[in-house]
């Protein structure tokens, strides 16, 4: 552990220059820097005071939206129990301070000794949840250290990590063992946590929590949006694009236009600070344009043939009930795709590219049903008109990723079962 406090300090202190440019020109660097330092934000400390807590960690948007219910399902669980929730990016602290009504919402601390038992000591956590794949060495020391049980939700190990992890199994072992519980996405994943050093008697397969994440109208934008479209407008919406997507997707926009002049683009890309960017790509495109950061300010109709673009945090899911089509990004560019459930919950047919990685076992299934349509870049354009045109032969396509999303749920009651035992457990010794 000395070696690795060190390092990370070097890290720091070499990278200082170059942390504080992007800090004067950025505001997400500055962002919770002080509660990342280990001053304890005085919220979070008036919020925990005298009550139990349970400590979830969701690194961003995808871990923020998996996490909700199961937020929910935990505070049902352990009534009186304050669920505080830290996050790694600012979109997921606004994301969590927009779903997560009622949990404090703070900045994980950096990774040093001092900091995290600061934390430790003023939240006193029963427990320590991490979502999916976060796992901090000094984090796991020091909860080992203070007796604070850590269990690894929703686990997941990447095929694109699972080599790493592989070639430093002999580093990851000793640290592994201080997790008391892996609840593993899928049989896959079990195996290869146990591979890469993880007690097996203490990994068990929950499922994704992903298929529980159920997402209503809740959305007043979306309510405008849908308010303001012009009269038989056909929605396609494009999530989570990432960069050189967006000029694809628009390069491919004439041919679904050419046989539904009525469609509306809904572009919503990945991380805010490419908003402006895409914003000024569609307008030099030629499309109309309008930016919903603006449009909730100054609702406008929005016209057949435009693009909406999405540059606000938290609407997307409910956007997906509106489309038609839906094609999901990071997965024309090789960066392994992003979630297609967020559309599939709502029957809407899902198109993406051939890079899925990071949500291989998911899209794998969908594929086999026959609930999604996976395409190359040039095939794009042809595929999202072909879906506008024989709307019956889309709607099964939709209702088929419908069916494979219901089919798989029921993995955040199974979750948060296994981790009331691991309390029991651990209160009974």
């Amino acid at each position: 552990m000395w070696l690795y406090s060190a390092l990370l300090l070097v890290v720091l202190v070499v990278g200082a220059p170059y942390w504080l440019v992007r800090m004067l020109t950025s505001g997400r660097y500055r962002a919770g820097l002080a509660g990342r330092l280990g001053w304890i934000p005085a919220e979070l400390q008036a919020a925990v005071r005298g009550r139990e807590v349970v400590w979830v960690h969701a690194v961003s948007v995808g871990e923020v939206m998996s996490a909700t219910r199961l937020v929910a399902e935990l505070r049902e669980a352990l009534p009186g129990c304050v669920v505080a929730v830290s996050t790694t990016t600012v979109t997921g602290q606004r994301l969590a301070k927009q779903k997560l009504v009622g949990s404090p919402v703070f900045y994980l601390p950096l990774d040093f000794g001092v900091v995290v038992r600061r934390y430790l000591r003023v939240l006193k956590p029963r427990m320590v949840v991490l979502m999916e794949s976060e796992l901090w060495p000094r984090m796991l020391v020091e909860c080992g250290r203070a007796g604070v049980p850590v269990a690894v939700v929703n686990a997941r190990v990447s095929d694109r990590s699972f080599p790493r992890y592989m070639r430093l199994r002999r580093l990851w072992r000793p640290l592994l063992a201080q997790i008391s519980l892996f609840l593993a996405q899928s049989d896959e994943t079990a195996e290869r946590l146990v591979r890469i050093g993880a007690p097996a008697e203490r990994v068990r397969v929950t499922g994704n929590l992903k298929y529980d994440n159920r997402t209503g109208m809740v959305s007043p934008l979306v309510e405008l949006f849908q308010q303001k479209l012009e009269a038989r407008a056909v929605v396609v919406v494009c999530g989570s694009t990432l960069e050189g997507e967006d000029r694809m997707l628009l390069e491919a926009w004439p041919e679904a236009l050419a046989v539904e002049p009525k469609a509306v683009m809904v572009l919503a890309p990945r991380h805010p600070e490419r908003f402006d960017g895409v914003a000024g790509l569609v307008a030099a495109s030629g499309y109309g344009v309008v930016r919903a950061s603006e449009f909730r300010e100054r609702p406008v109709g929005v016209r057949c043939g435009s693009v909406f673009l999405l540059d606000t945090i938290g609407d997307l899911a409910t956007m997906y009930s509106l489309a038609v089509v839906a094609f999901v990004g990071g997965s024309l560019v090789p960066m392994g795709g992003h979630n297609p459930l967020e559309a599939a919950q709502f029957a809407v047919p899902v198109v993406m590219g051939q890079s899925y990685e990071n949500f291989r076992e998911m899209v794998e299934m969908m594929r086999a049903a026959k609930a999604i349509c996976l395409v190359e870049t040039e095939q794009l354009g042809g595929t999202i008109a072909g879906m506008l045109v024989d709307r019956e032969a889309a709607r099964a396509v939709g209702e088929r990723g419908r069916a494979v999303f219901e089919a798989q749920s029921g993995a955040t009651g199974r979750t948060v079962a296994a981790l009331m035992e691991m309390l029991g457990e651990r209160g009974a010794r």
